[in-house]
């Protein structure tokens, strides 16, 4: 077949153009060398300089967070480890984590040592299918030989197509043409050691995008030719309008055709004014809660995310939907989605001392995956995402909202994140607080005195302090096994009776707005 000659011969030039770049030689004089050599054209060359430097850029870009990430978790293995040694019956686990520490050591001198070389380590056809040759039976290969097959056709499985404004249909080599029936026909160029057996131009008949056809016919349409003039003023004419590259990607089904365009500015139909939705993202699901502009709570929602033991598409699948379902939502009140800005190497950092359902929860858990998706949800539909600083609010969720609202401490976490990006504050509790715990319960401290000297966040230091104490003795009670106890009459019926937070439908009245609110923007 045509495209699979495509992505072979693709395959093999990257791979030689990535290990000449390796032995230091320059682009322009490995450009004039590879074109006669691989039978290619230049902007096929260009296609595949641009994909190699991304990935290799995307390596180095990565490698520093790792190798912090790798730090973090040393520290936290030798820890272990230096606990475990004072415990006479767990040679064996100790044994392991010293196994587990070293591992971690070697594997943090080599990547640093490749970081300060600048040496990036590529492997085409990915490292996991390399190392499945040593297990053969136990990774789904008859022998070696259907090992070997299974490789070739990882390391030719997609070839790029380079687009430029400045082409017809925003590209040379790969040329949309608009059909009666709104498809499109797609007329490949083929590179030069492949017109022998498959001409120079393959016709890719009736292509159809599931998403974002409108906008490929929009780009297309963009093209068209115009009169200038040169800097000498002699007259000319050049095209212009949007660039569209073409990646093409061998699956058991089949070849699949991904377009990649300038995305076009939308219109914001957001407004802080009215309110904001926070989001809180979990290891197992997103709670989310929505407020009206005074801060007060409107409605609370959670949406699971289990995203163990799923395949990368199953979970790429349902962090799409929960994507999808928080910008719904947005939409539907014209509210900014309010977010956290999160890092969750620290709490992978400490797996070496968390329990294993969560430790493997965690290990699972794709945290920017799941803001990415968010953040382009909410872009195709013209929603303001806000990102905010992430300290406490789980502590502020669990302190101030979760009991007195009635809802989880993710999401009083939530409502907490929703007002910190309409620029509310929180006010920390006086003296006795009340929280939530796992089994349904709730513990009661004190909050610790407070020095007003300091930011308030000191103080919110202190409280969370406390209230893992708390928590910590709660549990050591043995209280957590049994039915929770039940609250104070006093509170049960302040619970039963609290007033409702959201405003009337009269609130966004005239008379009730607050001095500098521009009426007009704020729907009655």
């Amino acid at each position: 077949m045509a495209m699979d000659a495509y992505a072979s011969l693709y395959g093999k030039v990257e791979r030689s153009l990535f290990a000449a770049m390796r032995a230091g030689g320059s682009l322009n004089d490995l450009k004039r060398e590879f074109l006669p050599k691989f039978g290619i054209t230049a902007r096929q060359f260009n296609a595949v300089r641009v994909g190699l430097e991304g990935k290799i850029d995307s390596i180095k870009a990565r490698r520093p967070e790792l190798i912090v990430e790798l730090q973090s978790r040393i520290k936290k293995a030798e820890k272990v480890v230096a606990v475990l040694t004072l415990r006479p019956t767990q040679a064996a686990k100790l044994h392991q984590k010293k196994r587990r520490l070293n591992t971690l050591q070697t594997k943090l001198e080599a990547m640093q040592a490749d970081h300060k070389s600048g040496v990036v380590r590529l492997c085409f056809g990915s490292k996991k299918l390399f190392r499945a040759q040593f297990d053969l039976q136990a990774n789904g290969h008859v022998d070696h030989v259907a090992w070997k097959a299974d490789w070739v056709d990882a390391r030719s499985d997609q070839f790029f197509v380079l687009g430029s404004q400045d082409e017809t249909a925003g590209n040379s080599s790969c040329q949309a043409q608009l059909q009666e029936d709104g498809s499109l026909a797609l007329d490949l160029r083929m590179p030069n050691a492949c017109e022998s057996e498959h001409g120079k131009r393959v016709l890719v008949p009736v292509v159809r995008f599931a998403y974002g056809h409108d906008k490929i016919l929009t780009a297309l349409a963009s093209s068209q030719r115009v009169s200038s003039t040169t800097k000498a003023g002699k007259p000319t004419v050049k095209r212009i309008g949007s660039a569209l590259s073409y990646r093409f990607v061998r699956d058991a089904k089949g070849w699949r055709v991904f377009v990649s365009c300038e995305a076009q500015p939308i219109e914001q139909i957001t407004n802080e004014k009215l309110g904001a939705i926070g989001v809180d993202i979990n290891a197992d699901h997103l709670a989310v809660s929505e407020i009206d502009r005074f801060g007060n709570l409107v409605k609370s929602i959670r949406i699971d995310l289990h995203t163990y033991g799923k395949t990368t598409d199953q979970a790429k699948a349902l962090i799409g939907d929960a994507a999808v379902m928080v910008a719904e939502m947005s939409k539907a009140s014209n509210k900014p989605i309010v977010i956290e800005k999160l890092d969750f190497s620290k709490k992978k950092a400490e797996l070496e001392a968390t329990h294993k359902p969560l430790a493997r929860m965690l290990s699972s858990f794709a945290c920017n995956k799941v803001i990415s998706n968010i953040k382009a949800a909410a872009f195709r539909r013209g929603i303001e995402v806000i990102e905010v600083n992430p300290a406490y609010t789980s502590v502020i969720g669990a302190v101030n909202h979760a009991q007195v609202k009635g809802i989880s401490v993710h999401m009083g976490a939530a409502l907490s994140i929703a007002r910190r990006g309409l620029g509310l504050s929180e006010k920390p509790p006086k003296r006795e607080v009340i929280a939530p715990t796992r089994n349904g319960g709730h513990v009661t401290f004190c909050v610790p005195a407070r020095n007003r000297s300091k930011h308030v966040w000191s103080h919110w230091g202190k409280i969370r302090t406390t209230l893992k104490a708390a928590h910590v003795a709660h549990g050591r009670s043995g209280e957590p096994k049994g039915k929770p106890a039940p609250l104070a009459p006093a509170r049960q019926s302040l619970r039963a009776n609290r007033p409702v937070t959201v405003q009337s439908r009269e609130a966004n009245r005239q008379q009730h707005c607050s001095a500098g609110v521009d009426f007009q923007d704020v729907p009655c």
